[in-house]
């Protein structure tokens, strides 16, 4: 059983977390049309069962078994109900009781709070560079959503909280998988944690899926769903656990940011929706905190 991943270094993790970044940005419209035919938790409990099952043949074919590591049993677990279950419903939750601008502005936060966490529990040192880089990423967001209306007020807060406990939830995982990363190669520890957190999923998507007639739904909606299982979990996540290992949560998380900059490309391309003058100015902070933070000299915990 491998210990721990290769390191390839930055650069290959930058163009891995792009990837991520143009996978996840494409899945927010993917998921929006499938849930048009799909309730929402069944939707969730489905994408997560089918990726559960790919993850599991995918790593018994490269290493062999799925057992974790001596002495990580209780942390899968752990990391498993904290970025999966937890995080999905909480999300889900949110999402219903917000503006889709305000969830994007509130899980742009993430970096944050992975600097902020990684620092308090020393698993990573914060840099003036890189936090430097997070902060002018994180304006970048508030610019490009401000002119799509996004405002936290008492009537959103219902939605909004929910969203932040996802985003710290999210922020926990990464650091998670920062520690536990030199155990096991990131497939296995992403397979173990979406082991762990889909049956929550599951359970809690139980009476939708048992509601909704599957032969009804439309091969599109079922694309949408298989885009969610392989390209956004199996792919993006393993990919997100790689460069968490290889350059550090902060460098990771920031990527985050850059989700709402292809959402705009994807619009101006293919809806003729042309960035407004504070939406292209947002973005040019973004891409310019990422490349701040990621270029910043990389220094350990003390």
């Amino acid at each position: 059983m491998p210990a721990a991943a290769p390191r390839h270094g930055p650069a290959r993790a930058d163009l891995a977390m792009l990837l991520v970044v143009l996978i996840w940005g494409g899945n927010i419209p993917v998921i929006k049309a499938a849930l048009s035919e799909i309730p929402t938790l069944g939707f969730a409990g489905i994408r997560f069962a089918i990726a559960s099952v790919a993850f599991v043949l995918l790593l018994r074919a490269r290493e062999g078994s799925v057992r974790p590591p001596a002495g990580t049993g209780w942390a899968m677990l752990w990391l498993g109900l904290l970025g999966n279950t937890a995080y999905q419903l909480l999300f889900m939750t949110g999402l219903s009781h917000t503006s889709v601008a305000n969830t994007a502005l509130i899980l742009a936060s993430t970096p944050v709070l992975v600097a902020v966490f990684g620092a308090a529990s020393g698993i990573e040192r914060l840099t003036a560079a890189v936090g430097g880089g997070v902060a002018l990423a994180v304006a970048g967001v508030a610019l490009v959503l401000a002119q799509d209306g996004a405002r936290v007020t008492a009537r959103t807060l219902a939605g909004d909280l929910p969203v932040l406990a996802a985003a710290a939830c999210w922020a926990a995982y990464t650091l998670g998988v920062r520690r536990y990363a030199p155990t096991m190669s990131p497939l296995r520890l992403t397979t173990l944690t979406i082991l762990t957190g889909t049956p929550g999923l599951v359970l809690a998507g139980l009476p939708d899926i048992l509601r909704t007639d599957w032969a009804a739904v439309s091969p599109a909606a079922w694309g949408g769903v298989a885009y969610s299982a392989f390209l956004a979990l199996l792919v993006a996540y393993t990919l997100w656990n790689t460069s968490v290992a290889e350059v550090g949560p902060s460098r990771t998380a920031v990527y985050n940011c850059l989700v709402p900059v292809v959402a705009l490309a994807l619009g101006w391309l293919t809806l003729g929706e042309r960035p407004g003058t504070f939406q292209l100015a947002g973005a040019a902070l973004i891409v310019g905190g990422v490349l701040v933070a990621r270029n910043a000299p990389r220094r350990q915990p003390a």
